[in-house]
């Protein structure tokens, strides 16, 4: 039996009591916890290992890397698997990546850890990782820990696409892993509303209704036209593609489970950072970011939203850390079960949207930005046809009437091209602000008790509890900073100019209010 083949076969389930693997731990045929060597230390886990990661260019992807390069700081190499894009190339691509302001505090105290990335060119979406033959072998003998967690996270992806991307990505990243040598653990990042069809999620695996093989080959073999019409269908009650194709991904990592050291992270939304590594970063407008800055900026004044229920927001250093123990705590206590850890708030440490909404309002009027186009202020609804209402007049004429003064006066209008977008950007969100789950987080408690056991514990901040030092209002006032200074470019020395034009739009805004409700109370008694 050659090498390769002997870490696959330690790694299945024997009918023996148990046995020691040659990557030093015991495992046993029952759901019986073994602790190993790295029991003590989280550090030691990562001290010489090699890591892979897909996905890291993406938001938790970056902070995955910065997090790896600037706390394990005797980390071997972490290897990123990117695909050359818009005209970059994968090395223009690393570099880009690596002038993020994330990593600004390793730039000023270990700027030789950057030395480690080394971008390797590659795709999940294509057979093999899209590796050369050379590239894959390197990375078989090399790897030691696997982040999988690139995807398409648009919601409205096209059905094809986001299975052959977010499942057949997946199970190709599978098959790279039980070709690794000496694997040590392999941790698929999923997200908490993979199993948005359901009130109730547990830590576990579900089965879904179609079986993952069966829908990856449709998507390959059946023409696009057939895919549309049988679309609904295959959806069942997911709310959209990337739902969906993502439950089925973690079906694949179950099955992939038996002969691999395996961990699932179902992150709830994601984000600005809590502490790490500066307070409220964030590097995109995707989802709550762009609605929460278009709040801020005044020109969102109707959502539709629930807001009585709990909503599940996770901060972006929340999430990188339960990654980076996860695959410690899959290491360390290795057991034939897979484990699955739901990263999420709301059971833990939650928050109304309403609540949420009074916060983002406080601190919009506290910290205006100089690109602040109305004064903030707006309400949650659950009629849509009171919001339909509310969006033509107060979202979509002004956005009509400034794109024309833009025009007459020899300038591009956007305002309109901007509405539209954060119209699209609500209405995907709309399904997640009307309902309420129930995240059990059995799992993530272990592993927050696992950590703080640990030596170097203190390093790895996953406790989103009130004990463990989280309060939503100062991390509300946090996030609208860090959307001001990471997405506005717009730094606190504007700031009194901004609170001028705040107080000029205040006084605009009352006699707008003052004149729609006279003309209102004048067609009625001119009726």
């Amino acid at each position: 039996m050659s090498f390769s083949n002997l870490q696959i076969a330690s790694h299945r389930k024997f009918n023996s009591t148990e046995m020691v693997t040659s990557r030093g731990f015991i495992e046993t045929s029952s759901s019986e916890i073994c602790p190993t060597l790295y029991i003590n230390s989280v550090l030691e886990f990562y001290n010489g290992a090699n890591v892979l990661i897909t996905g890291a260019t993406g938001f938790v992807g970056k902070a995955l890397l910065e997090k790896l390069l600037r706390t394990c700081g005797t980390i071997g190499k972490v290897f990123l698997l990117i695909r050359p894009k818009r005209g970059l190339s994968v090395e223009n691509r690393l570099k880009e990546l690596l002038k993020n302001p994330i990593f600004d505090k390793i730039r000023e105290k270990n700027p030789d850890c950057l030395e480690k990335v080394v971008a390797v060119p590659g795709d999940v979406g294509q057979d093999n990782l899209g590796l050369t033959e050379g590239d894959y072998k390197y990375l078989c003998q090399r790897i030691g820990v696997v982040f999988h967690s690139a995807a398409t996270v648009r919601f409205n992806e096209d059905l094809r696409d986001a299975v052959l991307l977010n499942t057949l990505g997946t199970k190709r990243v599978a098959e790279f892993c039980k070709n690794i040598q000496n694997l040590k653990s392999f941790v698929h990042v999923s997200t908490a509303y993979s199993n948005a069809d359901r009130s109730d999620v547990e830590e576990v695996v579900y089965t879904p209704a179609i079986d993952p093989q069966s829908i990856i080959n449709c998507m390959e073999t059946l023409p696009p036209e057939v895919i549309k019409l049988i679309a609904d269908k295959l959806m069942g009650r997911h709310p959209n593609s990337y739902t969906l194709t993502k439950a089925l991904a973690e079906c694949i990592v179950l099955e992939y489970s038996s002969i691999l050291p395996t961990a699932i992270v179902r992150p709830s939304i994601v984000t600005a950072s809590w502490k790490e590594p500066f307070p409220g970063w964030v590097d995109n407008i995707s989802g709550i970011t762009g609605i929460l800055m278009e709040c801020a900026r005044g020109t969102i004044k109707s959502i539709v939203c629930n807001e009585e229920l709990m909503m599940d927001l996770i901060p972006v250093d929340i999430v990188v850390n339960t990654l980076v123990t996860a695959a410690w705590h899959t290491a360390a206590y290795r057991t034939n079960e897979i484990r699955v850890y739901n990263c999420t708030s709301s059971q833990i440490n939650g928050i109304s949207w309403k609540n949420f909404g009074r916060l983002t309002q406080k601190y919009a009027v506290q910290y205006p930005s100089k690109y602040i186009s109305w004064y903030p202020g707006f309400t949650y609804r659950t009629n849509r046809l009171m919001h339909w209402i509310c969006h033509t007049f107060l979202h979509y004429t002004p956005a009509c009437i400034f794109d024309a003064f833009l025009y007459c006066t020899h300038h591009k209008p956007i305002m309109l091209k901007i509405c539209r977008k954060i119209a699209r950007a609500a209405k995907n969100g709309e399904f997640f602000a009307l309902n309420e789950w129930h995240f059990h987080t059995d799992t993530t408690k272990d592993l927050v008790r696992a950590v703080k056991r640990t030596e170097d514990g203190e390093n790895f901040r996953i406790d989103l509890s009130e004990d463990g030092g989280f309060v939503w209002d100062p991390y509300v006032k946090t996030y609208l900073l860090g959307i001001r200074k990471y997405i506005l470019k717009d730094d606190l020395s504007s700031l009194g100019r901004a609170k001028i034009k705040l107080r000029r739009l205040y006084w605009i805004n009352k006699l707008v209010q003052f004149i729609t409700l006279y003309g209102f109370v004048k067609l009625l008694l001119w009726r």
